[in-house]
């Protein structure tokens, strides 16, 4: 909850802070372009991102193998768009990370390893319908 709570008010917080110091170091108007121009680049990262990963879960689904890591990029690059929706720079930043493939990956490992620490610890359970 504390976590939750964190996250809801420090984020909105910094980011207005950040406007602020960037609007008063380039400008308002400036500032207002930098918005636009990473909310354009995120939608463009976003739709190339998602197009290509639907297309290797089609590909997977067709041969027949589960397309698990395909899942995890898609709900990453769904996680990515909904964080561009969020005007700032912070939000930005990370959904522009969780759209780039290369970042993308280190953000998997971390949940990979996250995953594997709750299963052992008992805080997952996992259900198997073979």
């Amino acid at each position: 909850m504390l976590k939750l709570f964190l996250a809801f008010t420090l984020v909105p917080a910094l980011e207005i802070f950040l406007f602020v110091r960037l609007g008063g170091a380039i400008g308002l108007f400036n500032t207002f372009l930098v918005v636009i121009l990473t909310g354009i680049v995120g939608a463009g990262l976003a739709r190339w991102q998602g197009a290509e990963t639907m297309f290797r879960i089609r590909q997977s689904i067709n041969q027949g193998v589960t397309p698990a890591e395909d899942m995890i990029d898609a709900a990453l690059i769904f996680v990515a768009g909904m964080v561009l929706l969020t005007p700032g720079f912070l939000t930005d930043t990370m959904g522009i990370l969780l759209l780039w493939p290369l970042s993308r990956k280190h953000f998997k490992i971390f949940l990979r390893r996250k995953f594997d620490q709750w299963k052992a610890e008992g805080q997952v359970n996992i259900v198997r319908y073979d």
